[in-house]
């Protein structure tokens, strides 16, 4: 007798010890990439690199170890991940010869793209809590509805579709072409 077992999209199995038992690691990260994803996150930071106030970085693991995400609904224990982050220029200087795991300093902006596989609440619990860690500016964007939506803070926030000419985040002084980032 064989039983099936409903395993997460996002499990790998590995092994553990010295057992020969596989166990169930979830990545919350595994099934992000789709390409309409790719390329709106891609389009953006096209954008972004031409603001010389800003260096744009793409999924760097955030220490989050300060506080406890459970309070927002998240099970995540030591990073988050963003699709985009921007931080001050000279702000993060890298060692070549030794890298960071994950980012002690928070950015001044994020930036997540909704996936084929994530809920818009899995999203919205992750802006507040990337508010309560001293983020200024967090941005949603949603490639099937062709939208962007920029909070300033949990809950203010401003919608931008194709019906405009630009995304305009007015806490960090940032206006992108939105035809630039759908339109290909």
């Amino acid at each position: 007798m064989q039983l099936e077992i409903n395993k997460p999209a996002n499990s790998i199995p590995v092994m553990v010890g010295d057992s020969n038992e596989l166990t169930e690691f979830e990545d919350e990260n595994i099934d992000m990439g789709s390409l309409n994803h790719s390329l709106a996150q891609t389009q953006i930071v096209r954008q972004l690199l031409n603001d010389e106030r800003f260096t744009t970085i793409v999924e760097l693991s955030l220490d989050i170890g300060q506080i406890d995400l459970t309070q927002f609904g998240l099970d995540i224990k030591r990073e988050l991940k963003p699709d985009i982050c921007l931080y001050p220029k000279g702000k993060v200087q890298p060692d070549w010869t030794c890298d960071v795991l994950k980012m002690p300093d928070m950015p001044l902006l994020v930036i997540e793209v909704l996936s084929p596989r994530q809920g818009m609440d899995e999203i919205l619990r992750k802006i507040r809590a990337y508010f309560a860690l001293g983020i200024q500016s967090c941005w949603m964007v949603v490639p099937t509805t062709e939208s962007i939506t920029v909070y300033s803070k949990p809950r203010e926030f401003i919608s931008f579709s194709m019906k405009d000419t630009e995304v305009i985040d007015e806490v960090m002084d940032i206006r992108l072409s939105i035809k630039k980032i759908f339109n290909l």
